[in-house]
């Protein structure tokens, strides 16, 4: 209803997920975008709604998600600014820090050794420009300060 109420006043509202109830009673997962509907004269006359069943989607998602934190090597992943978005249990079973003491800290600049940083950042950097790089080696500090090699494929 928020959704639909905000774009009566005229502020749009873009990807709001929710979940709906069809009439055979399964449960679907929406994604909706809503817009103000204008007149001639520019006044609010409606709303324009589009919704998206997203659940397949969600599901996969899901699927993924746990395919990764089940995985027997670390996996770890991280985003444009270079903050840990992705890490696995056994990224937690090899450094010893669980995934809510790394989630959004810089990888680079707080698990790197010194004498490997530039090294790192520059694969990472390559990494989010889409060119792979393969079978490089850099060591990861651990939560009791010692330093693991890792192999990134």
């Amino acid at each position: 209803q928020g959704v639909f109420t905000k774009a009566l006043e005229g502020r749009e509202t873009a990807n709001f997920e929710f979940p709906l109830v069809t009439k055979p009673g399964t449960r679907v997962e929406v994604l909706l975008n809503a817009t103000t509907r204008r007149d001639e004269k520019n006044r609010v006359i409606g709303v324009v709604g589009i919704g998206q069943d997203i659940t397949a989607r969600m599901a996969q998602e899901q699927e993924y998600s746990k395919l990764i934190d089940t995985a027997n090597a670390p996996i770890f992943g991280i985003g444009v600014h270079g903050r840990v978005n992705v890490w696995n249990k056994s990224a937690t079973n090899l450094t010893g820090f669980a995934s809510e003491e790394v989630m959004g800290r810089h990888l680079v600049n707080e698990f790197i050794t010194d004498d490997y940083k530039a090294s790192v950042q520059g694969v990472f950097t390559k990494a989010l420009e889409g060119r792979e790089t393969a079978n490089f080696e850099f060591p990861l500090v651990t939560k009791p300060g010692t330093r693991v090699e890792v192999l990134l494929n």
